[in-house]
């Protein structure tokens, strides 16, 4: 290159990085400027990169330094006529540039999580977390499923020179999460193993690992937003607030996080609906722009949910009876592998069959064909085990409102503590819910901000569905043997309709 191209080339750059509207710029010499210009990379005078002090967990890879001969294209650079609305849940106003831990997961949304921060002047280092299920499973495939997430992780960070740690938090996951998963299994309630996953390990496990390395703030692709206070006052509050997204909200995951997790957290995509996130992958051209989201529970990965439980506690045959009648329907492999509202898997003819009710003790499942009916209504329940986002319960328990699994719909409810007892309480919902099951989460909101949640105790209203007499009496036969063959019984006209 010609010396009077490679002033052009500078001229060029320098020029859109003076406008880029992530640019601080500083008050510099212009000899200096002109000395520096050409043998220093174009970071050193814009601003856009600062020092890091960090101390690797398992580094895969560091930042490439750009040098004269190989001038970053900004003129080119997707953000450069990026959306500023598109930064506003990234912190861009902030008085001096952030250190941010983002955790990685090689997903789009983790991914595009990281290109905001960066483009909003930030100093950030991506994390990926390596947990114990895929050493665990690592049989049931020819490669480890998560080398393909590493690879996706690595290409990213490698766009923008952001350095890339892996951290294990092997022992962790399974004494604070997995553990915890079986044991409620066992006890025939339905854990959420993603709301632990963001208390006990993501921000909690992963937080006590990079305590000393002093970062401002740790990120995630989460779709939720955090409110931070004006003030450095460290007895004024944060708050989590719904999302742009209401289809993708993630604060019912988010909601038995501690006032103390929260103001460390940022989520860049609170802001953003889902469809804008894909639209700025291509923007940015990240690799994993056309990278499938990743479904179901978070550890389980390409694991079915059967072979997890299978595998941690086997298998234990039982028999299935009719809720209202008693009637012989048929075997199962184990209560703990149904749920409350479970309609999938049951392997019955005649249906559709919904799981209504599990006697734990006799291992014997009971379903129903009238799991939807108008009088078998279930609005209340109680929930313990309470955790307030701000350390305190809300002021006035008649006008929350409750998520009781993971989507956009809400119920009006109230809250009545139980006298004697600090953290239970019962809900009254002003709707039916149909799938309420023991050992999930209830978030309650005011308004738009989640306050806190508790877990499900007891999934029915104080009658219960009906099962009967008869069919308590059978799961409590010794020899069930003596059954015989299970009873055929035909689908009915309005079931052969609805389906």
């Amino acid at each position: 290159m010609t010396a009077q191209k490679l002033d052009e080339t500078m001229l060029r750059i320098t020029m859109a990085a003076l406008f880029h509207p992530t640019t601080k710029l500083y008050s510099l010499p212009l000899n200096d400027f002109v000395s520096h210009s050409l043998h220093k990379p174009l970071r050193f005078i814009i601003g856009q990169s600062y020092p890091r002090a960090v101390r690797p967990i398992f580094s895969i890879n560091t930042p490439r330094y750009v040098s004269a001969t190989a001038a970053p294209q900004i003129a080119h650079d997707p953000i450069s006529d990026l959306d500023r609305n598109y930064l506003s849940c990234s912190m861009p106003n902030s008085k001096h540039p952030l250190k941010v831990a983002v955790l990685l997961s090689g997903g789009v949304d983790s991914s595009v999580a990281l290109r905001l921060l960066h483009a909003a002047g930030h100093s950030c280092t991506a994390f990926y977390l390596k947990i114990w299920f895929q050493e665990d499973f690592e049989n049931f495939w020819s490669e480890c499923p998560w080398e393909e997430d590493l690879k996706y992780a690595k290409a990213v960070c490698n766009q923008v020179d952001v350095p890339l740690e892996v951290v294990h938090l092997t022992d962790e996951y399974w004494d604070k999460v997995v553990s915890y998963l079986i044991e409620e299994y066992k006890c025939g309630r339905t854990p959420n193993p993603d709301v632990l996953c963001n208390t006990r390990i993501k921000f909690g496990a992963f937080m006590d690992a990079i305590n000393n390395m002093n970062f401002d703030f740790i990120a995630s692709g989460h779709y939720a937003k955090v409110v931070h206070p004006i003030t450095n006052e460290t007895n004024e509050l944060s708050f989590l607030q719904l999302s742009k997204d209401m289809v993708k909200d993630q604060t019912y995951f988010l909601s038995y996080l501690s006032q103390a997790q929260l103001k460390r957290l940022v989520f860049p995509l609170g802001c953003i609906p889902k469809d804008e996130v894909r639209k700025l992958a291509q923007k940015f051209d990240l690799p994993n722009q056309d990278r499938k989201d990743s479904q179901g529970i978070c550890f389980l990965g390409k694991i079915k949910f059967s072979e997890f439980v299978g595998k941690h506690i086997g298998e234990k045959e039982g028999i299935i009876l009719e809720g209202e009648t008693g009637d012989f329907l048929g075997v199962h492999r184990g209560f703990w592998f149904y749920t409350i509202g479970q309609r999938q898997g049951l392997g019955l003819a005649g249906g559709p069959w919904y799981v209504v009710e599990k006697d734990v003790k006799n291992n014997v499942v009971f379903v129903s064909r009238n799991y939807y009916s108008v009088d078998k209504r279930r609005r209340s329940f109680r929930v313990g085990s309470f955790k307030w986002i701000s350390g305190s319960p809300p002021c006035n328990f008649d006008q929350l409102r409750c998520k009781v699994r993971h989507g956009p719909g809400f119920y009006d409810c109230t809250l009545h503590m139980e006298k004697g007892t600090e953290n239970i309480g019962t809900v009254q919902l002003r709707e039916d819910d149909q799938g309420l099951a023991a050992g999930q989460f209830a978030a309650f909101y005011e308004e738009e901000v989640c306050v806190g949640s508790g877990v499900i105790l007891e999934s029915w209203d104080d009658k219960g569905f009906p099962v009967c007499d008869k069919a308590r009496d059978i799961a409590q036969m010794e020899d069930k043997s003596k059954l015989g063959k299970p009873v055929k019984i035909k689908a009915r006209p309005e079931d052969c309709l609805r389906n």
